[in-house]
């Protein structure tokens, strides 16, 4: 039922994908995630919601230190995040009971090697910046006497009418550290013991930042690789050897041996 865990981004690396592509992909560590709160469309909040909290560090300061006392949790958490339940009926609703606050969420039971997953995070901030990089204006001519409009956006107007710049106007400004989120990329990898995921491709943030990462589901035509399965004709070979004893071997030969004897006698 809870499709959405907390995790750290860590470093790129490159890896194989089910169809032996060889493609980026982000390790990204989660490790348990823990509820801290539950909230039921019957009660005052009037929606079906838990609250996750995630991480740790040296100081941690007193309200979060309050949230994780009243759920019972002894290790001081750094982030919370509320994550909505979807789905409407009494299976939900009891569904969302049964997670009672200080209940552990470990990796492996919300994903699985070949799932699609969306992942939301804050992007890397980079201060103020001009059109060109911040919307990939072209810039202004080279030559023809050209001399400081190179990097220039160009007029902003639309002339007499309506003799103002239009809201939301492309221009230079702050660029980046604002929330954004890819969607549909797939699991490739998981290791349980160390609380890794391995998504391929990239995804917004710096190393060390907060992510947010949803199950949407399998993607679309994954098919896992085979198991190896020896042959009939090596199955048959191996089951005949089975049936066939020293025993039975020696009782054919011995016909043919006093036959031989046989003939050398006369």
């Amino acid at each position: 039922m809870v499709n959405t865990l907390l995790g750290i981004k860590k470093n790129m690396t490159a890896t194989y994908d089910s169809r032996g592509r060889r493609a980026g992909a982000t390790v990204v560590q989660i490790q348990s995630n823990f509820v801290t709160a539950v909230k039921t469309s019957d009660g005052k909040d009037g929606y079906n919601a838990i609250q996750l909290g995630y991480g740790t560090k040296k100081s941690v300061k007193k309200p979060q230190l309050g949230i994780g006392k009243k759920a019972g949790i002894e290790q001081p958490l750094r982030w919370f995040k509320e994550v909505r339940i979807k789905g409407k009926g009494e299976s939900v609703k009891g569904e969302v009971e049964n997670l009672k606050p200080g209940t552990e969420i470990k990796l492996d039971q919300v994903f699985s090697i070949g799932d699609a997953v969306k992942v939301t995070g804050t992007s890397k901030g980079k201060g103020f910046q001009g059109g060109v990089r911040r919307h990939g204006f072209h810039g202004g001519p080279k030559t023809h006497g050209q001399s400081d409009r190179l990097r220039a956006p160009g007029a902003i107007g639309s002339g007499t009418t309506p003799g103002r710049v239009y809201k939301g106007k492309k221009m230079a400004g702050h660029m980046g550290a604002s929330q954004f989120t890819v969607r549909n990329l797939e699991i490739v990898g998981i290791d349980k013991g160390k609380g890794l995921l391995i998504v391929k491709g990239g995804i917004p943030g710096p190393e060390g930042s907060l992510v947010t990462i949803t199950k949407l589901g399998r993607i679309k035509g994954y098919t896992p690789p085979p198991e190896e399965k020896p042959s009939e004709e090596e199955e048959q070979v191996e089951s005949s050897s089975e049936n066939q004893g020293p025993s039975k071997e020696i009782t054919e030969q011995k016909p043919e041996q006093s036959q031989e004897e046989n003939k050398n006698a006369s």
